[in-house]
Order: structure tokens, then C-alpha cells, then sequence
């Protein structure tokens, strides 16, 4: 997961309408921060990543039965709120996208389904990664992926990116060229940037994008983001955000709170529009924008 806070893949709101007892809690009393024994099974499969280099292959992990069943719950979930939720172009490829329902699958499996349908490739994250690594690699086709799972109690809400959020949402995104193009896009001006201003106004302009955008069908909001796609909850309450026309001043304007759902969405009316307004702010991007777009007072 990127330091540019990344969202989750069912985020960490302040409450989570969806705990299977139907309890109401914040997001920090969620038993994935305080489980010891859940740590410890998160920090294990995490570990690999530490020295990891980018394109190495990730190894394998033998998940438990628990694991298992919590992949079955979400997907389950999410197939159907994607149905009703998703836009056209999301749910065209989604098929083709490598997300078996009864299982998880391995970043090696994911990757050569993806390597054949667009040339991206996983490669493993454990945890927070900086934003020049992060945003830069997709230069070269690889996106930052962890491998651990949430925790069962609570299926449909997780206080942090895990494997669920990185496959079943950005696994369909890079089994679309058009989208897998927009990685690259955006990967490209990270690459060739370095400073950490600037490469935090790439990093918000993909969160209210890659993770947070939706498309208008018909005058009605539809989730095409990686987080909404992956986020039971916020798919179900998509139509109660506020939806401001596509618009990078305005994201760049925009705060936003990791800790619950996004109360604002960027609609852009296909996704070619993204993509043309995403090229047309990156490609002007130089070591000095932080500055001119005042996010940083002058030297």
C-alpha cells in the first residue's frame, strides 16, 4: 500500500454498517489492530516483502481455511453490489479479470492473467509503500500488492488494504487496457519526478480517480475506482456522496479522511475523459508545480 494513503478496500470508517452482528463501532476498535494472533499470521505473510525488489516474484502463501472463507464472503458480496453499482466498462471486463470465487488466488497466477491481458504484473508490498516507488512503478506494468487477509470476524470491513482490495478491485482495473493505460500514465510523470510535493499531488489526483472515481450513466453515479469496487459499504451508499464534475484544482483541493467514506466523488462522463484530463495535468508536471499550484509556499 502507497504512503500517499491509499484507500481501503472496505474503508476505515468511523462506523461499519455491515459487522456481521450488526453492531455499529469505529473503525479503531476493529479486531484486526488488536487480535494478537492475527497479527502475528498478518506480520508473517507481510514479511517477504521487506528487501523485496520490484518484478521479483512474490512467494507462495498457504492460506487457511479461515482465509478462504472470508475471500468467498466478500466476493460474494461484492459480485452482486458491482452488479448494480459498477460502471459498463467495469463490469465488460471483469469476467476476464483473474478473481476465482471459491478461492485466492496466488500474486503468480494473478500476474500472468495479467501479464497476457495488458502486460501489468503484481509485485509484493507488505505494507505502506513511499510514493515515488509506488506511483513510479506502474511505469514499468507492475502494481504494489499485498498478500494478507482481513480479518474474519468483521468480512466486509477492513481498516486496511489487503489482498481482497488489490485483486478484486485493482485486478479488474489492469485486466482492462484502457485502465491499465491510465496506470502507466500516471506511473510515467511519478518516474520522472522526485519531488515529494509534487508527487503527493500525483498521489491525490489517483486517489480520487483509481481509487475513488466514478463515471455519469444516464445521470446516474456509477463506481469504476479500485476502493468502491472493492468497498461493499460505499458501493450500497454510492448515490449519497457528493458528485462534482471531473476537475484536478478540485481534487487538489479536496481534503480527504482515510478513516471513513469519501463524503466526495469526482464523475467524469467516460473514461477517456479521465484519461485526457489525468494526460493534460501529468504532462505539464515539473519539480516547481507544488509551488505554482500554491501547495507549497515559495522558496
Amino acid at each position: 500500500m502507497s504512503g500517499h494513503k491509499r484507500s481501503v478496500s472496505e474503508t476505515a470508517a468511523r462506523c461499519t454498517p455491515v459487522a456481521p452482528d450488526g453492531r455499529l463501532g469505529p473503525a479503531a476498535e476493529h479486531p484486526g489492530l488488536s487480535d494478537p494472533h492475527y497479527l502475528r499470521r498478518r506480520q508473517a505473510v507481510a514479511a517477504p516483502a521487506l528487501g523485496h525488489r520490484v518484478g521479483d516474484p512474490a512467494p507462495r502463501v498457504d492460506y487457511t481455511a479461515a482465509e478462504e472463507h472470508t475471500w468467498r464472503t466478500v466476493h460474494r458480496a461484492l459480485w452482486s453490489a458491482q452488479r448494480e453499482h459498477a460502471c459498463r466498462a467495469v463490469l465488460d471486463v471483469r469476467d476476464q479479470a483473474p478473481l476465482p470465487g471459491d478461492r485466492i488466488p496466488q500474486h503468480t497466477e494473478v500476474g500472468a492473467r495479467l501479464r497476457r491481458l495488458t502486460g501489468f504484473d503484481l509485485t509484493l508490498a507488505g505494507g505502506v509503500v513511499p510514493n515515488k516507488r509506488f506511483l513510479g512503478s506502474m511505469a514499468d506494468g507492475y502494481f504494489h500488492a499485498v498478500q494478507f487477509v482481513r480479518h474474519p470476524a468483521v468480512p466486509l470491513f477492513t481498516p486496511e488494504p489487503d489482498v481482497i482490495h488489490d485483486i478484486l478491485g485493482h485486478g479488474i482495473h489492469l485486466s482492462s487496457p484502457v485502465l491499465a493505460d491510465v496506470y502507466r500514465l500516471i506511473g510515467r510523470a511519478a518516474s520522472r519526478l522526485d519531488d515529494p510535493d509534487v508527487l503527493q499531488m500525483i498521489s491525490d489526483v489517483y486517489w480520487f480517480t483509481l481509487e475513488y472515481g466514478v463515471l455519469d450513466e444516464g445521470g446516474v453515479p456509477k463506481a469504476y475506482g479500485a476502493a468502491l469496487l472493492s468497498s461493499y459499504g460505499e458501493l450500497r451508499r454510492l448515490g449519497l456522496a457528493r458528485i462534482r464534475a471531473l476537475d484536478i484544482e478540485g481534487m487538489l483541493s479536496t481534503g480527504y479522511d482515510i478513516s471513513g467514506y469519501q463524503p466526495v466523488l469526482f464523475s467524469a462522463r467516460c473514461l477517456h475523459e479521465t484519461t485526457d484530463t489525468l494526460a493534460g495535468f501529468l504532462e505539464d508536471l515539473d519539480e516547481d508545480s507544488a509551488v505554482r499550484f500554491g501547495r507549497v509556499p515559495p522558496a
